[in-house]
């Protein structure tokens, strides 16, 4: 069961237990209209959902579950991690990525010294950053090609050139 965290529950919404989920997907078109979604119960433990409705709207998407009938059921949800299946996602080109694909990764420089490790991703416009967590701070880092050097997904690395003043 390979999984990637979609989203949170935040709130319900009507009386026959549809969920608001505050999205952490980067973008709306990447992926297939799923069928079902887990959901973390308790810390480690996801449990599998049908889907009877699946709707996005901005940054967040709303779904109705089968096991879900009403809207003090939809209430225990509130809070949860909402995951799907990586099959559902669309192939990206050559030298794109997922977030998901790109936080945990460690960070290394072009010397080969241990930086640190990205810890989320935000969008700015005109490019993303990645916030790489070292051991006394974090660094942003603008995801530049005069910045980022090499994405290895498989390895789990990336190489970074560290910007004068960082």
């Amino acid at each position: 069961m390979d999984l990637f965290e979609a989203g949170e529950i935040v709130k319900t919404r009507g009386l026959h237990g549809c969920l608001k989920v505050l999205s952490y997907l980067e973008t709306k078109s990447n992926f297939i209209q799923p069928d079902h979604v887990y959901i973390e119960l308790s810390p480690g433990r996801k449990n599998r959902f049908g889907l009877k409705k699946f709707d996005r709207a901005g940054r967040a998407f709303f779904i109705e579950l089968e096991e879900i009938k009403d809207v003090e059921s939809a209430k225990t949800l509130v809070g949860c991690k909402v995951f799907l299946s990586k099959n559902i996602l669309k192939k990206l080109p050559e030298g794109e990525y997922y977030f998901h694909d790109i936080i945990g990764l460690d960070v290394y420089s072009e010397e080969g010294d241990y930086i640190g490790k990205i810890e989320s991703i935000f969008s700015t416009g005109s490019n993303d950053v990645y916030i790489c967590k070292t051991r006394e701070a974090e660094i942003l880092l603008p995801a530049i090609s005069d910045v980022i050097k090499k994405i290895d997904v498989n390895s789990r690395v990336i190489t970074v050139k560290i910007p004068e003043g960082l």
